[in-house]
């Protein structure tokens, strides 16, 4: 495996407060991306656990995916796979490949990502899976830039009352 993503950004810091629900309600994987991005949750929510039953890619990982074919796809329902989008694509599936740090998983389902963690509830798993949360937000962030699209990360009101702004 290749370098794995670091670094640092407003997108990806808005994710992991949204995914980690220390500061704020726990949100799934698909759902935190998603809010994270400004799009809407609803379809996003059956991408927890990798599709609901764990067996699944992960939520994370296909939420990206869907992101980009949301900012970078023709509107059109019959329209043609955009350039942009099929540039992005290959890119981020490249990238999701070669950087995510997956652990020791052979592959990118959902029970196998997270199986090495202990239970779906541990703390391990859950900081594994908060960890892939902001990587995927920032493999995203980075696509879509070299696209031309920026996305802002909003403020967002935290379960104190608190704004955390992540710009």
């Amino acid at each position: 495996m290749g370098k794995r993503v670091t670094g640092t950004g407003p997108i990806r810091s808005k994710a992991l407060v949204l995914y980690d629900g220390t500061k704020t309600p726990h949100r799934s994987c698909g759902i935190a991306l998603a809010e994270t991005f400004g799009r809407p949750t609803a379809p996003y929510q059956s991408l927890r656990r990798g599709g609901i039953t764990g067996q699944g890619t992960c939520g994370a990982i296909m939420a990206g995916q869907l992101l980009l074919g949301e900012f970078l796809g023709d509107p059109s329902p019959t329209g043609a796979v955009t350039a942009a989008l099929a540039e992005a694509s290959a890119s981020y599936q490249r990238r999701v490949r070669d950087e995510l740090d997956r652990g020791s998983s052979p592959d990118l389902v959902c029970n196998s990502l997270t199986a090495p963690h202990g239970p779906f509830k541990a703390p391990a798993r859950h900081a594994f899976c908060t960890d892939l949360v902001g990587q995927v937000a920032q493999l995203v962030d980075e696509t879509l830039r070299e696209h031309g699209v920026e996305v802002p990360a909003t403020p967002f009101e935290l379960a104190d009352g608190k704004v955390f702004d992540p710009g």
